[in-house]
């Protein structure tokens, strides 16, 4: 029977290694968002033109990978610990987790379910921070 504590020590390391890919993440398209709105200002291109287009869904392209990336981490770590026995059903446990649709924890065994829970509130907290970093590239859309 694997231990509480080596269930938070993992899914902590694994909360942590995700919140630094997410931020450094968010932090590389902030950057490419503020030259991309320095650039439209300076040319007095609208963002809503193809170019800007372009940008916003690469953006939120991007934002996606950084999800999946996150998802493929918790599927590879219950692949890896032995916590379910295939990369299909850790993928696809992993992405109802994150996503917090989590229809239940039959998937994984008993001794690794708090791993899902955390997978859960950080999957619920990433995508809050996605979803406001989303809001604030919007906001650069001048509606006049």
């Amino acid at each position: 029977m694997t231990t509480l504590l080596a269930q938070f020590v993992v899914s902590s390391a694994l909360v942590v290694l995700c919140v630094f890919v997410h931020g450094f993440g968010l932090f590389s398209l902030n950057r490419a968002l503020r030259t991309e709105a320095a650039i439209e200002r300076l040319r007095r291109v609208n963002a809503l033109s193809p170019r800007g287009v372009l940008f916003t869904l690469g953006v939120v392209v991007a934002m996606l990978a950084l999800h999946g990336i996150e998802i493929w981490l918790f599927a590879l770590t219950y692949l890896g610990i032995g916590a379910i026995p295939t990369l299909e059903a850790s993928l696809y446990f992993s992405t109802i987790s994150y996503s917090t649709v989590g229809y239940n924890d039959t998937h994984v065994l008993p001794d690794w379910r708090l791993l899902g829970a955390f997978e859960s509130l950080l999957g619920m907290i990433l995508l809050g921070w996605s979803t406001a970093f989303l809001f604030r590239m919007i906001g650069r859309i001048d509606p006049h």
